[in-house]
C-alpha cells in the first residue's frame, strides 16, 4: 500500500472542494443543514431495531472481514440499510455531485463514511481518481451499481473501472434484504424497513473485474438473500 504524498492530500481537498462549490438556493442551503442531521439520527434509531444476518455463499469470507482495499458494489435501493450496517468503518463511497447527492453525502459523512464526489454521468473522472486514492489508502470502496439515477438493477461500469484502474483481482457484491420493508415510488423502488425486522446480507462468489460477471454476482447476491442456505 502506497502512502499518500503531499500531492495527493492536495488533490482530495480540489477535488472535494469542486464537488461542493456550487451555488445553493436558500431552500437548499436550509434542507443541506437539516436533513443530514435528521436522516443520519433516524437511520441510527431505526438501525439500532434490526437484527443482521449475513447469508455467504460457500468459501466466502463477509466483505468487510477482509483485508482492504477491496471493490464492493451493491443496488441504490439498499443504501439505507448499508449505511447503518457498514456504519464507522471509513468506506469510500461514490455519490453523484447533484444536490440529491450532496444529501446523501453530508448524511452518510455523519454515519462515518467517505463521500467521493462524481458520477458514471457528471464527474465521473474526478470521482474515479478521488476512489483510486481511497484504494491505496486500503479502504473499502463501494458503488451503489445502478445509480445515481438507474435503470434499476442495472449494473454500470463504475466498480469495474476502478477495479482496473488499481489492479483489484476481484470486484465484490452484496445485497441488503429486510423482511419485512416499506418500499418508496422511486426509480430504485428504495427500501426502508420496518423496525424490528431481520435483514439478510448476503455475499455471493466473488467477480472478475467485468461488467456482465459483476452483473451476475449482483444477481446471484439477490437471490441468496431470498433462499439463504449458507450462514456467514
Amino acid at each position: 500500500m502506497r502512502e499518500r504524498s503531499a500531492t495527493d492530500a492536495r488533490d482530495e481537498r480540489i477535488a472535494a472542494a469542486a464537488g461542493r462549490a456550487r451555488a445553493f438556493s436558500a431552500k437548499q442551503r436550509v434542507m443541506l443543514a437539516v436533513v443530514p442531521r435528521v436522516v443520519s439520527g433516524v437511520i441510527r434509531l431505526l438501525g439500532a431495531t434490526l437484527r443482521f444476518e449475513e447469508v455467504c455463499a460457500p468459501g466466502v469470507t463477509v466483505g468487510d472481514r477482509i483485508a482492504g482495499p477491496t471493490v464492493f458494489c451493491f443496488w441504490h435501493r439498499s443504501l439505507l440499510l448499508a449505511a447503518y450496517r457498514f456504519r464507522g468503518l471509513g468506506i469510500a463511497i461514490l455519490i453523484s455531485r447533484s444536490f440529491d447527492g450532496e444529501l446523501i453525502a453530508r448524511t452518510v459523512e455523519r454515519l462515518g463514511f467517505m463521500a467521493v464526489r462524481g458520477s458514471s454521468s457528471r464527474g465521473g473522472s474526478v470521482g474515479l481518481r478521488g476512489m483510486e486514492r481511497a484504494y491505496a489508502a486500503g479502504r473499502i470502496c463501494a458503488f451503489t451499481a445502478d445509480g445515481p439515477k438507474g435503470p434499476a438493477e442495472v449494473a454500470k461500469a463504475g466498480a469495474v473501472q476502478l477495479a482496473q484502474l488499481a489492479g483489484a483481482e476481484w470486484v465484490g457484491a452484496f445485497e441488503l434484504m429486510a423482511e419485512r420493508s416499506w418500499r418508496l415510488r422511486s426509480w430504485d423502488r428504495f427500501v426502508i424497513p420496518k423496525p424490528f425486522s431481520r435483514v439478510r446480507v448476503s455475499w455471493p462468489v466473488h467477480a472478475r473485474a467485468e461488467l456482465a460477471a459483476v452483473q451476475l454476482a449482483l444477481d446471484k447476491a439477490v437471490r441468496l438473500a431470498a433462499k439463504p442456505e449458507h450462514r456467514g
